[in-house]
This record gives C-alpha cells, sequence and structure tokens, in this order.
C-alpha cells in the first residue's frame, strides 16, 4: 500500500486540475444539456484509461455513464456513484472552484464530484503501480441520484446483479467513516377531499378540507417512533381557494424515512389506513416506499472489516456509521449484494453553500479504494 499511497500523492496535483474541470462544469439534476456535457467530459477520461465507455440514455435527465475495465480475475466490483447535484445553472460564477487552508471548496465537489475523481485515481494507481486491475470492474455514474433515481434505478439494478460487492464513492460520514446502513425513504401524497361553499353566507353547508387534511397531519406526525428510528414529515401544504370560500380540497406531501422492510411495510398500512374525520370528507392516498433501506447486514460487517485492515496499513483507523439520507446504494443492498457506502472524499457541507474537500485526504481515500480492489472478496 505504501506505493500505492506514494504514487497516489505524487499524481494529487494533477488530480485537483481534474477535479477543478470537474466542478467547473456544472451538472444540475433537471438540466439534460449541461449535464450530458458534464458526463461526456467523464467519460472521456475513463476511455483514455481503457475502459469501455457506453452511455445509457435518459429522457429527462442527463445520460447514465457506464465504464467497463477488464482486471486479472473474473470477479466484478461495481464502483457506484452520480454525475448530478443539486445547485442550479450559473452558481458556479457566485462560488468558483478555489483552495483555502488545503480545503477544496466549489458546487457539487464533495457531493460528490471528489467521488468521481477518486474513481480515477484509484484505477490509474493500480494500472500504473499494481500492473493492472485485480478484478473487473464496472463504474456506474448515474446522472438523477439528486431526485430520486427514477431513470437509472433499473439500469443500477442491473449493472450490480453480476458483481460480487458494490462500492458507493458517496461523501464519507464527519472524519471520514464509511456508511454501513442508510434509512429507506417514501413519498406519499394526500390529498382532503370537502365541499365548498361561501363562508358567509352558508358555511355550514360546506365540508372543510383544510380542516380535515390538518386533522390528518396530527395523525401523521405522531406516526414517527424514534425508537423504531421512524420519522415520518409533512413537508408541503397546500389548500383553498379564496379567504371567503370553505375549501373543498386540501393536500399535504409526506416524507417518510425507515430503518427496515419490516418497518416500511407497518408504515405503509399505517398511512393506507388513514381515514376521514369530518362527515362528507374523503381521502386520496397515493405513494409508496421509492427506497428501500440499506441495512447493516453480516455482509456489509465484513466488508467494512476488510476496509479497517486496509486503512490500518495507510495509518487510518477506520470507523462507520449510518444516515437518515439514502443513495443508490440502497437498491443493491436491497437486491442482497455486499454494498459498502461512503467510500468517497472526507469533507463536509453536502447540499450546503460552505461545502468542502479535504485536500490532503484524497490520495489515502484513492488509497483506500484501491486496497478494497485488491482484496478477496
Amino acid at each position: 500500500m505504501g506505493d500505492l499511497l506514494s504514487y497516489l500523492t505524487q499524481q494529487l496535483p494533477g488530480a485537483i486540475e481534474f477535479l477543478e474541470k470537474m466542478v467547473a462544469l456544472e451538472s444540475p439534476s433537471f438540466d439534460k444539456p449541461l449535464v450530458d456535457e458534464f458526463v461526456r467530459f467523464v467519460g472521456a477520461q475513463f476511455a483514455a484509461m481503457g475502459g469501455q465507455v457506453e452511455f445509457a440514455h435518459a429522457d429527462k435527465f442527463g445520460d447514465h455513464m457506464i465504464a467497463r475495465f477488464t482486471g486479472s480475475s473474473s470477479e466484478r466490483i461495481l464502483l457506484l456513484g452520480h454525475t448530478d447535484t443539486v445547485w442550479p445553472a450559473g452558481e458556479i460564477t457566485k462560488r468558483p472552484f478555489k483552495i483555502t487552508g488545503g480545503r477544496a471548496f466549489g458546487p457539487g465537489v464533495f457531493d460528490m464530484k471528489a467521488g468521481i475523481l477518486l474513481i480515477a485515481m484509484a484505477i490509474d494507481a493500480l494500472q500504473k503501480v499494481d500492473r493492472g486491475l485485480p478484478k473487473c470492474v464496472t463504474v456506474l455514474l448515474v446522472s438523477d441520484e439528486e431526485v430520486g433515481s427514477t431513470s437509472s434505478r433499473t439500469v443500477t439494478e442491473s449493472e450490480a446483479r453480476p458483481c460480487r460487492a458494490v462500492f458507493v464513492l458517496e461523501p464519507s460520514l464527519p472524519g471520514g467513516a464509511l456508511k454501513t446502513a442508510r434509512k429507506g425513504i417514501g413519498r406519499f401524497a394526500l390529498k382532503a377531499i370537502g365541499r365548498a361553499a361561501h363562508a358567509g353566507i352558508d358555511p355550514q353547508n360546506g365540508v372543510n378540507a383544510i380542516e380535515e387534511i390538518s386533522q390528518q397531519i396530527l395523525k401523521l406526525q405522531k406516526m414517527t417512533d424514534p425508537v423504531r428510528g421512524t420519522t415520518v414529515t409533512v413537508g408541503v401544504v397546500q389548500g383553498g381557494t379564496r379567504p371567503n370560500v370553505v375549501p373543498a380540497e386540501a393536500a399535504a406531501e409526506i416524507d417518510i424515512r425507515i430503518s427496515s422492510m419490516e418497518e416500511a411495510e407497518r408504515i405503509t398500512k399505517m398511512i393506507k389506513a388513514l381515514s376521514p374525520q369530518l362527515p362528507g370528507a374523503r381521502l386520496e392516498i397515493r405513494g409508496s416506499i421509492n427506497r428501500p433501506p440499506m441495512e447493516r447486514t453480516a455482509e456489509t460487517i465484513r466488508l467494512f472489516q476488510l476496509a479497517q485492515k486496509v486503512a490500518q496499513t495507510l495509518g487510518i483507523a477506520l470507523k462507520e456509521g449510518s444516515t437518515g439520507g439514502a443513495s443508490d446504494g440502497n437498491f443493491t443492498s436491497a437486491l442482497g449484494i455486499p454494498t459498502l457506502d461512503g467510500l468517497g472524499a472526507v469533507g463536509g457541507g453536502a447540499h450546503a453553500v460552505d461545502e468542502w474537500v479535504d485536500i490532503q485526504l484524497l490520495p489515502h481515500r484513492a488509497a483506500l479504494l484501491a486496497g478494497l480492489l485488491s482484496e478477496r472478496l
């Protein structure tokens, strides 16, 4: 590992240049032309490294990039990440890439363009120092992870199925800890339907949909269960047309976070079982769990212990943790494929204007990934 780390440290100036170029090429989730431009740029880098690059077309989002590298064994590993960011076009003019105090700043640098950089650094180091990849590697970078992965989920699951393990290059937890568990996510929409009436002349003939949705919101919020690791959050509420009209409709959008599939089923049944409280009111309920939880399984623990062993040779005391956010690793873990997440950069401020990456730790994180690819899985 010493030779790998030494090489990666020597290559750091060039790596930072690549990172700056990636950050400068903005890739907002809903801007297909910009994301496609970024995806082609990254694809060209992997092609220059010897990868067989292809693009899975998406209509509404950027195309998804797949790069396949041949190794000395037939065992295949999936390196998973995403190219889209939460930042709108033009953000780079407000916050251009910069390095201050050993930290790199810029929109999308932490989540997760530095993760893409680490993939390239690790593969390059194994090719140059270790005389080639010990395993076949597929790099999959999807373009809609930040907005639900609706167009990429089938691609992710298809590419993951033949793989021995999945390593997700999402940002690390604070201090560099890996993610061995992630909550699943559900999205539900609740609509209350009442009956309109004049608020001054005959309010008694109306059925107030806002009153109905308010009572339902109180029920929903009480479904939060910290012991089970479940949160139910009503995040958007709409209703009514004018102040002098008894509202005929009101709606609420609900975010669900769950730690297990058992809990997902329980909370889904509770939401679907909601019933009207006001005479004459009706409810319409739509939605489902759209990302299964990434549970901390025995296989996840085994992968983390391997990562710890590699980290020790680099002088790193590696830790693990969980998070309430989800990633595409949730999908691969739910398929039963050993998945380890949070292998990306060390930094902070994901989705925040001050997001940053620790520059000096980039070689260590790339060496950690390279070491994992060399381990017997």
